[in-house]
């Protein structure tokens, strides 16, 4: 008995030592691809989330096209890459030109502030420190530099990280797009590897729905940042050309750009709000009436995203808009579209996890009553 009980402690010894070896080298690798693969994350999830954005797109021009899946996303990318980086480098390019000649004409001191108008004392709570430091400079503009010195290069060093930040993220979704096309071009491939990948996860019967589930979450999401973009950039449209802002619709297709790749509208309705008190045109009441529309339209994505998220998805609107906000709050604008695939896939999975209950006890008690009404044998 004795040696019975040492051989089964020697094989558990055996087999447990076998599993802890395995289970190690299986996080190890795990691990270490993580490691491998995380500066890439990014850059993947974009390419994932426009390419399944944009796959409906690419089917019916791939259809057009013969069939012929590599042509249509080779042709969806380059139009992407063209509508997003030819104005890019033209804006990149005209506003290094205009820093060159402002430095250019500081170091020649042949720069000419002329002195304000005196109705901008009369401006609410911020008028007459704007006219008193506006008037500063145009007196003597030199002795003005060196007494607002500290807050310039604070201020010039903030902008040139925002600017190299914006780049950064044009230049990434660009990548992005390039790699979104290279998985439209083996969509079919891809799209029945994912599944299969779902449903061994969990389940033959949940996988497939969860796989809808998702790719719904990601272009229900995706569709209301472009209706985002598109209705953002009617109505700051609209505010350039009342206020008459020079090349309004050029502005407005460049909010439409900015919109698409996630950028702020700010970064053009704040120029042009400094354009309309700059250039003194307008009367105090018409002025105020103008910033005041081109702010509320500059953050009116903040209030419209939640809004169109999450149309044509059976998760609810409360679920999709709390984890895109969730999603936006924790990771930024790619959290937007990873947090609603979680909270609405988690929704999906605790609500079949619900009515798997609800069933059990009603089957349970339908085959007591039938074993009830079924009379014994030799009765």
């Amino acid at each position: 008995m004795q040696a019975d009980s040492a051989v089964v402690r020697k094989l558990l010894s055996k087999d447990l030592t076998d599993v802890l070896v395995r289970v190690g080298l299986i996080a190890f690798v795990v691990v270490m691809c993580v490691k491998v693969f995380a500066p890439f994350m990014g850059l993947m999830l974009w390419g994932l989330i426009l390419a399944i954005a944009l796959y409906p797109l690419h089917r019916r021009l791939a259809a057009r096209l013969g069939g012929k899946q590599g042509r249509a996303a080779t042709l969806l990318v380059l139009v992407g890459v063209l509508l997003i980086g030819v104005p890019t480098g033209m804006l990149g390019s005209s506003f290094a030109g205009h820093i060159h000649t402002m430095y250019t004409a500081y170091e020649q001191q042949s720069i000419n502030i002329p002195p304000p108008n005196p109705a901008v004392a009369d401006w609410p709570v911020v008028g007459k420190k704007i006219y008193a430091a506006w008037s500063s400079a145009a007196e003597n503009l030199p002795a003005f530099l060196i007494k607002v010195k500290p807050q310039l290069e604070s201020f010039l060093r903030q902008a040139v990280s925002f600017a190299a930040n914006t780049a950064g993220g044009v230049f990434a979704f660009i990548g992005s797009l390039i790699l979104a096309g290279i998985m439209m071009a083996y969509g079919e491939s891809g799209s029945a590897a994912m599944k299969r990948i779902m449903c061994r996860l969990s389940g033959p019967k949940a996988g497939p729905k969860l796989h809808g589930l998702s790719t719904a979450t990601v272009r229900s999401v995706a569709t209301g940042v472009i209706g985002v973009a598109c209705i953002q950039a009617l109505l700051l449209g609209i505010g350039f050309m009342m206020a008459g802002i020079p090349a309004a619709g050029v502005l407005s297709a460049i909010v439409l750009l900015l919109g698409i790749a996630q950028l702020p509208a700010l970064l053009i309705s704040l120029p042009a709000i400094a354009y309309i008190w700059w250039s003194g045109d307008a009367s105090t009441v018409s002025s105020i009436f103008f910033t005041v529309y081109l702010l509320i339209a500059g953050f009116a994505d903040n209030v419209l995203k939640p809004l169109l998220l999450g149309r044509g998805v059976e998760a609810p609107m409360p679920v999709i808009l709390l984890g895109a906000l969730g999603g936006m709050v924790s990771a930024g604008i790619i959290g937007l579209f990873v947090g609603a695939v979680l909270l609405a896939v988690g929704y999906q999975v605790f609500m079949d996890w619900v009515e798997e209950s609800r069933d059990e006890p009603a089957t349970e008690s339908g085959q007591s009553e039938t074993a009830a009404q079924v009379p014994p044998a030799g009765s």
